[in-house]
């Protein structure tokens, strides 16, 4: 088969596809001819070796995906050759073909494409737990989003909105400030306006009820535009490491920081499928809006990382087998 494969750490032109052997699968693993594969930050941290990464080189990228079952391993009776799924936190998904634990193996509906599939598995699952664990959004909340713009971004903005905050968005350019406001957003700032005062102009002062932190450099100024009493939930760093938080400025403004990692929450086939059957169920009402994502062919893979480390992208990046 083909796959994207690198064998040191570096910028994307350590990139290279190759052919290398079908994966076999364990009796409770399924194969998987891939559709359709989603590209995210973690795997540009891994393939700089910033970030957890399996096996050995040749090193494959990619954890989430979707595609059609191909072979199905001796222990599997509710998933047959055929049948169309998704998944999520499984490595080695840049590939034509991907091993794929039933655990994790998510039944796709009818109504949802491959490539719907692939963009939502991790950005719309993150943004699921954000707004209902990390912090529990309720009617009248005011939400800043960091990234807005972005493909967890778009989700999130959407389902604070589902929930009955209201949404501050935060994002680079003009362009993106109005895909931010078409989702919906109360208002967006760039962030190269001051927009700690402009949160607090939007709020009367008090600042937002929680900032969703997906930058890690800012998280300084997020907590300066977070109420008093409020929440900063810090789930990313594509904007490089945050500085040490002072735990005395929690305890003086009574301000919570709380982290976010979606293996935390999924940690059962019940929790992946139940979650993920009420995104696709968003998605199929028009509830929830996916915008179409950037395609590339996998074998150009060097340049949709690049693309992405750009921060021109908007909404997903895909990468097509």
């Amino acid at each position: 088969m083909k796959a994207l494969v690198f064998y040191q750490f570096g910028g994307p032109e350590v990139l290279t596809f190759e052919d290398i052997p079908t994966p076999s699968i364990q009796p409770n693993e399924v194969l998987v001819r891939t559709k359709a594969i989603g590209l995210n930050f973690a795997d540009v941290y891994r393939r700089k070796g910033n970030y957890h990464l399996v096996g050995e080189p040749p090193y494959i990228l990619g954890y989430e995906g979707a595609g059609v079952v191909e072979e199905v391993g001796t222990e599997v009776t509710s998933l047959k050759a055929g049948d169309r799924i998704a998944f999520a936190d499984v490595p080695h998904a840049n590939a034509e073909f991907v091993a794929v634990p039933l655990e994790k193996a998510v039944p796709l509906p009818g109504a949802i494409s491959f490539e719907t599939a692939a963009s939502v598995m991790l950005q719309g699952l993150t943004a699921h737990y954000l707004v209902h664990d990390s912090y529990d959004v309720q009617s009248g909340d005011v939400a800043v989003v960091h990234a807005a713009a972005g493909g967890v971004g778009q989700l999130l903005t959407q389902m604070i909105q589902l929930k009955g905050g209201t949404v501050i968005g935060l994002t680079s350019t003009n362009e993106k400030v109005s895909t931010v406001q078409s989702l919906g957003a109360q208002t967006a700032f760039r962030y190269e306006d001051d927009w700690v005062q402009a949160i607090k102009g939007q709020t009367d002062g008090r600042g937002a009820d929680v900032v969703y932190d997906s930058v890690g450099a800012t998280l300084v100024d997020s907590f300066e535009a977070t109420r008093i009493g409020g929440t900063v939930v810090f789930y990313g760093m594509a904007g490089g490491d945050p500085k040490p938080v002072d735990p005395r400025m929690l305890m003086d403004t009574s301000k919570t920081l709380t982290g976010g990692d979606l293996w935390n929450i999924l940690t059962t086939t019940e929790e992946r499928i139940r979650r993920s059957n009420e995104l696709f169920a968003w998605i199929a009402d028009g509830k929830l809006k996916v915008q179409p994502p950037t395609t590339f062919a996998l074998k150009d893979g060097a340049s949709a990382h690049d693309y992405l480390e750009s921060r021109k992208s908007q909404g997903k990046i895909l990468l097509l087998p």
